[in-house]
């Protein structure tokens, strides 16, 4: 990731979606381990407690709280397929309350209430419809920024869909904005690092690998490329590769805990198991989320 919110996501430790490159399969590497960070390492597998439906303009002419995008990305989708969102009662009617306000302002005031739409979904986890909200401004205002804020939480929301249906949509959405970010700067690595990701849910997983080798290409030392190349090489059970990717992790951020707890689980899966365990101890060394540490005494009892 390199560049952007400290080094990179923690949530795609977990739900980020790969596909095996030659069976093309749809994976998760929560199969792999369930190490629960995220922002805040808080609890991002809280029930919701979110209408049914994300943000976004209502397509259909209920009374809810609108759907994302001009796809209903939350329509029907119930609270344990979406983990990752917390929004209170109150927070529902203050997000309605902007959604009303969204549909009735006219000009510069109608994008100053789109922003304020997207940061409060942003706020409570309903990244699909932050996106959709971003989204907005950006074809009002386009730029290279204007239109990755948007990418980056449709990213986000894609990195944690449940199914593969939606996985396939928001990855979707986020490739179409991640390329209009790379169509105004084509150096802009953290979104050709994203849009290489996004690409692992498309008809072409292969390419979205060739992306994320033009990153490291550019840029030696990207830790998110090279995250994420380990993470997709253990998804096509490569551990050896994957080894050599987060070992090269290592060395640029030493404490890059993430990385080490899948260098670890690396180490076991070719072998390596007394390499492992001094390694998931050094993670135990480094981290205090309990979360995490659960995970990595359940891979050190395995040992």
């Amino acid at each position: 990731m390199a560049t952007g919110r400290s080094s990179f996501s923690p949530q795609l430790l977990i739900l980020i979606l790969a596909a095996a490159v030659v069976a093309g399969l749809f994976l998760l590497p929560k199969g792999v381990v369930k190490p629960k960070e995220g922002k805040g390492e808080a609890a991002r597998d809280a029930a919701a407690t979110s209408a049914p439906n994300g943000g976004g303009p209502n397509t259909n002419g209920s009374k809810t709280e609108a759907s994302s995008g001009p796809v209903p990305a939350s329509q029907g989708v119930t609270a344990q397929q979406q983990p990752h969102t917390m929004a209170s009662a109150e927070q529902r009617k203050g997000l309605n309350t902007l959604v009303a306000r969204y549909r009735t302002a006219q000009g510069a005031a109608k994008l100053t209430v789109a922003t304020d739409l997207a940061k409060q979904y942003q706020s409570v986890q309903r990244f699909d419809s932050a996106g959709y909200y971003y989204e907005q401004v950006a074809q009002a205002k386009p730029g290279e920024q204007a239109w990755k804020r948007a990418a980056d939480q449709y990213f986000e929301a894609y990195s944690f869909a449940a199914t593969e249906e939606r996985a396939k949509m928001l990855g979707g959405k986020a490739r179409e904005l991640y390329e209009k970010v790379l169509k105004q700067n084509p150096q802009n690595l953290d979104a050709k690092t994203n849009l290489g990701m996004a690409l692992m849910a498309s008809e072409n997983p292969v390419q979205g690998i060739m992306m994320l080798r033009e990153v490291l290409a550019a840029d030696p030392k990207n830790e998110k490329a090279l995250y994420n190349l380990g993470i997709l090489a253990l998804q096509s059970n490569q551990p050896d590769k994957a080894v050599e990717r987060f070992e090269e992790l290592a060395k640029v951020n030493p404490k890059n805990v993430n990385g080490l707890f899948y260098l670890g689980v690396s180490l076991a899966q070719s072998g390596k198991k007394e390499q492992a365990r001094q390694t998931f101890q050094k993670v135990k060394s480094l981290s205090n989320d309990p979360g995490l540490l659960t995970s990595v005494n359940e891979e050190l009892q395995k040992l």
